[in-house]
């Protein structure tokens, strides 16, 4: 029999592919039920990049001795906070989640992790107990010496798991992922155990057609094009942020450094952009889906009943 969580203090997580329309849920539950949204976006963490990860327009106001990053009067967490050159581990986001939903509780208010970054949501859902290997320069800089397909190959024969699952265009995560499996000696997927858990956890999935994901998609990327996502990029090339920072090598940006470096056609850029995109939301839904404790909704009433159920409200 599993733990009974019911009197753990309750977290409630809207989850999904891009373009789903989270953020916009998000916003509506929280101002509903005097919560506080915690990012679970592994793009919306840096700052400078605004245009290329969707993220939501908000201002930094003090709150006490720090600051806070507000959304239409609601807190926003773990958003906008880390230089682009940094880098933010899974393990880091876990930890800093976990502090953040205890803060909102003792603040009597009602936490909602909003995200679409699975292992963001896995690490914290199920208290995965993350192996901290430390980044190795040796080792990466051999790895630099390798193609990309050389790469994943690779890591198919060391962890078959990570690889089915990994973004195929990822280096950065391929690579981290080959790092862990060599100096730990075992596969990165096998490492990730479930801790006890800590919060009663509600999951609710919002629930898109794949055809009206895909038009919503090929329109967001039209409006980041018009809105200067071109010149975000350029900006941050001149600011001395490289290709291989884990930053620059995310969807909505490594697909402009043929254009930007070597004069490539801005249109395929763009084309790559969209089809990308797609099938990071494809790789999305197979993840989520694997997870049967998530709550599909295809209206933002059936989410809200469920978390009014939920909370006893």
């Amino acid at each position: 029999m599993g733990i009974q969580t019911e009197q753990f203090p309750k977290l409630v997580v809207l989850l999904g592919a891009t373009t789903c329309g989270k953020t916009d849920w998000g916003l509506r539950l929280a101002k509903k039920h005097n919560g506080e949204i915690i990012s679970a976006d592994s793009r919306q963490i840096y700052q400078k990049m605004t245009i290329g990860t969707a993220k939501v327009p908000g201002e930094w106001r003090r709150s006490g001795l720090r600051k806070v990053y507000y959304v239409e009067d609601i807190p926003h967490y773990l958003v906008d906070f880390l230089d682009p050159g940094k880098s933010f581990t899974v393990a880091e986001f876990r930890d800093e989640a976990v502090k953040h939903v205890k803060a909102s509780h003792k603040a009597q208010r009602i936490p909602f992790v909003v995200g679409g970054t699975g292992l963001y949501i896995h690490s914290l859902v199920d208290n995965l107990e993350i192996p901290r290997v430390p980044p190795n320069k040796k080792l990466r800089d051999s790895f630099e010496e390798k193609s990309l397909e050389e790469l994943l190959a690779w890591l198919k024969n060391l962890d078959p798991k990570t690889a089915e699952t990994v973004d195929p265009n990822n280096k950065r995560r391929i690579v981290r992922a080959l790092e862990v499996c060599i100096l730990s000696g075992e596969p990165f997927s096998g490492q990730q155990k479930k801790g006890e858990p800590l919060f009663d956890i509600l999951q609710i999935g919002i629930d898109v057609p794949r055809d009206v994901l895909y038009e919503r998609i090929e329109r967001r990327v039209d409006i980041m094009i018009k809105e200067g996502l071109v010149e975000e990029v350029r900006n941050l090339l001149r600011q001395k942020y490289t290709w291989h920072l884990p930053s620059m090598s995310g969807i909505g940006y490594r697909q402009f450094k043929e254009h930007l470096e070597n004069n490539g056609e801005l249109d395929e850029a763009i084309e790559n952009l969209k089809r990308d995109t797609r099938h990071y939301a494809k790789r999305q839904l197979t993840w989520f889906r694997r997870d049967q404790r998530i709550k599909w909704c295809a209206t933002y009433d059936e989410a809200q009943k469920l978390v009014e159920e939920f909370l006893g409200t």
